[in-house]
């Protein structure tokens, strides 16, 4: 591969360290679409597969370069699978973290059926017509508490109990989060598939 750049389908700055460390190892530059003045594109699909190539595919065709996306989510059983695709806007369009959770938490109020998985699907475009994107998913299984603990994390991470810690994905540190979660094992994923592109 000649082009040792890519963009980054997010302005999330967390998210821009953890790719640009990964993209190190083969001197590939990682820039966010937000240097780049491209706008967000709205996530239509109905999937996080799709939502994910929604993402990629238009900050490829904004930025000329390859890209790579996330989408991620919450997927609670007893919910048929919500919040799902609509894990940052559960509580309305404009909802914070703790709205959300605070959502949550109402509507599960009562039941004991509380199984629940991270989802994670990455995708990378190597331009915006590409036949062939390469895609990673990883998901982190556990279930959802009744109160929030913890005050490391993002998202539901309060909420969100860990198996192989008893404890809330937001007691955890980052190295440990790191091996365990969701965007962790889809990382791995695409590391491996990257790996015959950049070697």
């Amino acid at each position: 591969m000649t082009n040792k750049r890519i963009v980054l389908a997010s302005g999330n700055q967390g998210k821009l360290r953890e790719f640009s460390q990964l993209f190190s190892q083969w001197s590939v530059d990682v820039v966010s679409q937000s240097q780049l003045n491209i706008d967000s594109v709205p996530e239509t699909g109905t999937t996080f597969v799709e939502n994910a190539i929604i993402k990629a595919r238009h900050a490829a065709a904004e930025s000329g370069l390859p890209a790579l996306s996330d989408d991620s989510g919450l997927v609670v059983n007893a919910l048929s699978g919500a919040p799902g695709i609509y894990s940052s806007r559960y509580a309305g369009e404009n909802a914070s973290d703790a709205d959300n959770i605070t959502k949550l938490l109402q509507v599960l109020e009562g039941n004991e059926q509380r199984a629940a998985h991270f989802q994670c699907v990455l995708v990378y475009m190597r331009s915006a017509d590409d036949p062939v994107p390469l895609i990673a998913q990883g998901q982190w299984h556990g279930h959802i508490a009744t109160c929030q603990s913890g005050s490391d994390g993002f998202g539901y991470d309060p909420v969100f109990i860990c198996p192989e810690y008893h404890c809330s994905a937001a007691e955890l540190t980052k190295d440990v989060k790191n091996t365990l979660s969701h965007r962790a094992k889809a990382l791995e994923l695409l590391t491996q598939q990257m790996a015959n592109l950049f070697d």
